[in-house]
């Protein structure tokens, strides 16, 4: 039998690169390191090669403007590095340093067709969640624009969770086509399924951002136990690990389990007939001693911004000299 993605990772590590990254729309949270953060260390750490991309031109698709861009950009690499990205094995690029890279999008929309853009169910998704009153050609193109993050380096491997499935589908579309019209170029990327446990926001929604619903890395001790405090709950006395029928009080049990590195029905037993104020007690200790050596690490790296930039122009320049190659080759095959 065929040997799982994971197990052809693990066998040969070196034979892999990853391109993954994020918005610079506001600082990280705990459910994007327990989403993709701390995959992407162990990714590195197990040999493979990593590429994290800071996707400031998509701050675009569903916002007019980039507030406070600089500050959420250098705060981005903080949070990667603090979480422990090591950026001498890394590279960290920003969308707006790499014009190679965006100039991909022009061949490679001329690949798929307006009804596949159409179709695509994560597009339908985050149009419907979009905050503008209308939906701009950049949203629209979105996947083609992570087609061109993807394969301008050459990434084989691509850490996805399902409903990021349908941009990854669209990626290997292209790169296919590409290579059935002009010839061997680019790489069919696998996508590795992340098993990321899902997190909750304190408000029992989906953890994100922009509802306010977070606990973001940066956070302190005071600031964490005050959100959690706030934590939506429920009535029942007896604390158990059960997400189907009790999500809100089982997504707090699973986030103490994550920091404590236990399973959640371990904790939730010890707790008990405690109720929501032990519940909440033992979540806000297990986050602020989960992320104290976090927090000390970024605190050092925001106080050097210096630092931070220099790996930020050290990517670029990285990624830059990729980009111009793949690029050239994408010329030369077009005009054979």
């Amino acid at each position: 039998m065929e040997n799982t993605l994971e197990e052809r990772v693990a066998a040969e590590p070196g034979a892999f690169r990853i391109l993954t990254g994020d918005r610079p729309t506001g600082p990280l949270h705990l459910g994007h390191h327990f989403g993709t953060l701390a995959n992407r260390v162990r990714l590195q750490r197990a040999g493979v090669e990593l590429f994290v991309l800071v996707a400031d031109y998509q701050v675009l698709t569903d916002r007019d403007v980039a507030d406070r861009l600089s500050e959420h950009v250098e705060g981005l690499v903080a949070d990667y590095l603090a979480a422990g990205v090591d950026p001498s094995g890394a590279t960290i690029f920003r969308h707006s340093a790499v014009p190679a890279l965006n100039q991909l999008m022009l061949p490679f929309l001329s690949l798929v067709s307006v009804a596949e853009l159409q179709r695509n169910p994560t597009v339908k998704d985050e149009i419907g969640a979009s905050r503008q009153a209308s939906v701009s050609g950049l949203m629209f193109t979105y996947p083609v624009h992570q087609a061109a993050d993807i394969l301008f380096c050459k990434a084989n491997l691509v850490p996805v969770g399902r409903d990021q499935l349908p941009h990854q589908e669209i990626t290997r579309t292209i790169a296919r086509r590409f290579n059935e019209r002009y010839g061997p170029v680019f790489p069919v990327p696998d996508a590795l399924l992340s098993a990321a446990p899902s997190l909750l926001g304190t408000d029992g929604r989906k953890m994100s951002k922009s509802r306010g619903n977070a606990i973001a890395l940066s956070v302190g001790p005071d600031e964490t136990a005050r959100l959690i405090r706030r934590a939506v709950t429920d009535g029942d006395r007896h604390i158990a690990y059960a997400p189907d029928t009790r999500p809100e009080v089982s997504s707090l049990v699973l986030l103490a389990a994550l920091c404590q590195d236990r399973d959640p029905h371990d904790v939730a037993a010890e707790i008990g007939d405690g109720g929501a104020a032990a519940l909440k007690k033992v979540v806000t200790d297990s986050v602020n001693e989960f992320l104290r050596p976090i927090r000390a690490r970024r605190a050092e790296l925001t106080a050097d911004r210096t630092y931070l930039r220099r790996v930020l122009a050290e990517g670029d320049e990285r990624a830059n000299a990729i980009a111009d190659r793949t690029l050239d080759e994408v010329r030369t095959a077009m005009a054979s």
